[in-house]
């Protein structure tokens, strides 16, 4: 119970960041507005190559016939958000972020077919960070 109860502490905690740059983003002007608005990017970024870290641990959990899927996304995953992060465009790595957050979750229900806990709280955490990128975008674009 105790490690159910820190990980979804850290894992709301985790939400707090995204949307402590967007207020930046909203309420800052000039060079701290940019470094929000780049933050916000960067911080996915870190979040979804932390979040395929974990799909990369539970394949090697499992038995070595089943890895191989879990290693290529994992990896295919951290690769998909660094090139987003390459377009230098904060909008559309927004965007391509948000779809790796979606696509990754798409993923883990696939290969989990149990629900339990953890999976009901990282559909809350995806959409909190879909809400946020999502906003991001508006207030970025409506900025710009």
């Amino acid at each position: 119970m105790r490690s159910e109860l820190i990980t979804r502490a850290l894992g709301f905690a985790g939400l707090l960041p995204f949307y402590l740059f967007l207020a930046g983003l909203l309420w800052l002007v000039d060079y701290p507005r940019a470094l929000s608005a780049q933050g916000f990017i960067i911080y996915s970024l870190a979040i979804l190559c932390f979040l395929a870290g974990a799909v990369w641990g539970d394949a090697r959990r499992l038995p070595p016939e089943q890895q191989t899927w879990r290693l290529l996304v994992s990896n295919g995953l951290v690769i998909f958000a660094v090139v987003s992060l390459l377009t230098a465009q904060l909008v559309l790595a927004a965007f391509l972020l948000m779809l790796g957050y979606l696509a990754l979750l798409w993923y883990e229900r696939r290969v989990d077919s149990h629900r339990d806990w953890y999976s009901a709280m990282r559909a809350q955490l995806t959409s909190g960070v879909v809400i946020a990128h999502m906003l991001y975008m508006g207030v970025h674009s409506a900025g710009a």
